[in-house]
């Protein structure tokens, strides 16, 4: 579920707010590679802390930590953060496959391109050949013992004597 950009405002910090601001249209779709990585490895460390606070604190409501929490049963919105920084993420993911495929349209189109434009090799006239012409392929199939209509009365035959040896 895509969460509000009111309830991203109030769950970051202006930095992480700005950096999930970018992987918005129109702005991701203006960033350039290394942008797009750069952007792409500061949102994983931002979603990557976030999601090891969250599990740290969940442990020490449990009591498992190393000491106890003086937190309520909340992660203080931590798991929340990193659900957001993940939605930033899977929309950047998104970007980078379409752009992926784009370049590979582009690459095919030129191959294309240069494929049409190359000369096609001259190749000699085979001349004649020894053969005669087409001749009929023998069939590999079975030849058929019983007529197909006769087929189910066969099976139906088999199944009322042996039910006749069943019941006697």
């Amino acid at each position: 579920m895509a969460t509000s950009k009111l309830d991203e405002r109030r769950l970051m910090s202006d930095e992480e707010f700005t950096l999930v601001e970018q992987t918005r249209y129109p702005v991701l779709g203006k960033l350039e590679d290394s942008a797009l990585a750069d952007l792409t490895r500061r949102l994983r460390e931002r979603r990557d802390r976030a999601r090891d606070i969250a599990r740290r604190q969940r442990r020490e409501v449990r009591g498992k930590g190393r000491q106890t929490t003086t937190f309520e049963k909340q992660d203080a919105g931590n798991r929340q953060k990193a659900r957001v920084l993940a939605e930033a993420l899977t929309r950047i993911n998104s970007e980078r496959t379409h752009r992926k495929a784009e370049e590979l349209r582009a690459k095919a189109r030129r191959a294309y391109a240069m494929r049409q434009e190359a000369e096609t090799p001259a190749r000699p006239d085979s001349g004649r050949t020894p053969r005669k012409g087409m001749r009929k392929n023998a069939s590999d199939r079975r030849d058929r013992i019983v007529n197909p209509m006769g087929a189910g009365r066969v099976s139906q035959a088999g199944k009322r004597a042996q039910a006749a040896r069943d019941n006697a």
